[in-house]
C-alpha cells in the first residue's frame, strides 16, 4: 500500500515519500527479526523524526551462515529523485561486542575529503540515518529477546550507478551514494533536499578554502573551463538556482571572497534583487533591461523591441543596434553588486561575473574585479 501523506503543491496534492534512512531503518529492523526468529515479518514500521510512522512490507529478504538481509525499495512519492525505487539493504548478524555498529556496503559511498556529515573513512551514512537504524535495531532486539550485540551493513545494490546522477562525486564520496534524511520523509519536488546537499558541499569547501566560486551548472563550469581565465586554485560549486540560500551560506561557513559567474540569463535577475532565479519564481529579464534602457534615455521603439525581446542574447543584439550597451549594461552590473551586497550583509567579499553564450564574457562588478585582483596577485606572489 503507498505512503499516504500530502502536502499541497499550488492546486496540486502531491503524495509525500520516505527517504534512504528510514528505508534503511526499516529494513534492520526487518532482517534483525529474521535473524533471531527465523523468518520474515509481514511489515515493518519505524517512526521517522518528522513524527509520522511508516508501515511497508519487506521487498525482499534471504540468509546465509548466520547473517540474515532484508531490503525496503525506496518510495519518494510524487518527488522526481533519483533513488526512486532503488532496493535499499540492510545485512546484520550477531556481533561479540555489545551495541549496533553499522556500516556501508556495495552501492553506498564512502567519504574520502573532510567537512562531511560524516569523517574521512566513514560510510556516507548521515547521523540522523544512523540514529533510526541503530533505534529500530534495538527496539526490534527488545521485541524478540536478544540483548547481544548486532552488526549491521547497509548495502545498495544499484548504488554506485545512481551516484552518477548525484552531486557525490563533487563532493568526494566515492563508491555510491549516501544514505541520508534529516526528518525520514521525502517532500515532494523538494527544493530542501536539493539546498541541503548544496549546502553539504560548501561546507565541505569551506573546509578547505576561504575562496568560492559560484555558478548556477554546466553553462558556468564550461565558460570558466574553455576561457582558462578562472584557474586560481579556488574551489567551486554549482549552486542551480538558490543563488540567496549560497549567499546566506557562505555567511555561516565564514568565506572571506565569493565569485558568481553566471550565464546572463539567470545573474540578469540579481539586479532586479531576484535571489532563487528559476523561471517559476521570477522571469524579470527583459524588464530588467527594459527598465535600464529606459533611465538611460532609450526611445520607445528600443524598450519595446527589449520588452518583447526572446532572449537574453536578443536584448544585448538591441542595445548595441541602438549603441546603448556599456551605459545600460554599466547600470545592470552595477544594481547586482548592490544586492549582491546587501543579501552578503558585509560578512565577505562579494562580485559576479557574467558571460553570454554567444557574445561570451560581458563583464564584471567591482566587487568581481577586485576578487579577481586580489586572487591574481596571490598566484603571482606565490609563484
Amino acid at each position: 500500500m503507498a505512503f499516504e501523506h500530502y502536502v499541497r503543491s499550488g492546486q496540486k496534492m502531491l503524495r509525500c515519500g520516505y527517504t534512504t534512512g528510514t528505508c534503511a531503518a526499516l529494513a534492520a529492523e526487518a532482517a534483525v527479526y529474521l535473524l533471531i526468529k527465523g523468518e520474515v515479518p509481514d511489515q515493518v514500521s519505524v517512526m521517522t523524526p518528522k513524527g509520522w510512522d511508516v508501515t511497508v512490507p519487506v521487498d525482499d529478504y534471504g540468509t546465509e551462515a548466520g547473517k540474515a538481509w532484508c531490503g525496503i525499495k525506496k518510495d519518494s512519492g510524487d518527488d522526481i529523485d533519483a533513488t526512486r525505487g532503488l532496493l535499499v539493504v540492510a545485512e546484520v548478524s550477531r556481533s561479540e561486542e555489545s551495541g549496533v555498529h553499522i556500516d556501508g556496503g556495495k552501492g553506498v559511498g564512502r567519504v574520502t575529503t573532510p567537512g562531511l556529515d560524516q569523517p574521512v573513512g566513514n560510510a556516507a551514512i548521515n547521523r540522523v540515518p544512523r540514529r533510526m537504524i541503530e533505534e529500530s535495531v534495538l527496539a526490534m532486539c527488545d521485541e524478540v529477546g536478544y540483548d547481544g550485540g548486532i552488526d549491521v551493513v547497509i548495502s545498495i545494490p544499484e548504488g554506485e550507478a545512481t551516484a552518477a546522477k548525484t552531486f557525490n562525486p563533487l563532493m568526494g564520496i566515492v563508491g555510491g551514494i549516501s544514505v541520508l534524511g534529516t526528518t525520514g520523509i521525502v517532500d515532494p519536488m523538494s527544493e530542501k533536499g536539493l539546498v541541503d546537499s548544496i549546502e553539504a558541499e560548501m561546507k565541505q569547501k569551506a573546509a578547505i578554502s576561504k575562496d568560492l566560486i559560484l555558478t548556477p551548472g554546466n553553462y558556468g563550469e564550461t565558460f570558466m573551463r574553455e576561457t582558462g581565465e578562472f584557474d586560481y586554485g579556488v574551489p567551486y560549486v554549482m549552486f542551480s538556482n538558490f543563488l540567496g540560500d549560497m549567499l546566506d551560506i557562505a555567511v555561516q561557513q565564514k568565506f572571506e571572497n565569493v565569485l558568481i559567474v553566471s550565464h546572463v540569463g539567470k545573474l540578469v535577475k540579481v539586479a532586479g534583487g531576484v535571489m532563487n532565479t528559476h523561471s517559476r519564481y521570477a522571469d524579470c529579464r527583459t524588464e530588467i533591461f527594459t527598465a535600464h534602457a529606459a533611465v538611460n534615455g532609450a526611445d520607445t521603439e528600443t524598450c519595446r523591441k527589449l520588452m518583447n525581446a526572446s532572449t537574453t542574447d536578443a536584448c544585448i543584439d538591441i542595445l548595441d543596434e541602438a549603441g546603448m550597451r556599456d551605459i545600460v549594461m554599466g547600470d545592470i552590473f552595477r544594481a547586482i553588486q548592490f544586492h549582491l551586497d546587501h543579501r552578503a550583509g558585509g560578512a565577505y567579499n562579494v562580485g559576479a561575473v557574467m558571460f553570454s553564450n554567444k557574445f561570451g564574457l560581458l563583464g564584471e562588478t567591482d566587487g568581481a574585479r577586485k576578487i579577481r585582483e586580489t586572487w591574481k596577485r596571490r598566484i603571482e606572489e606565490n609563484s
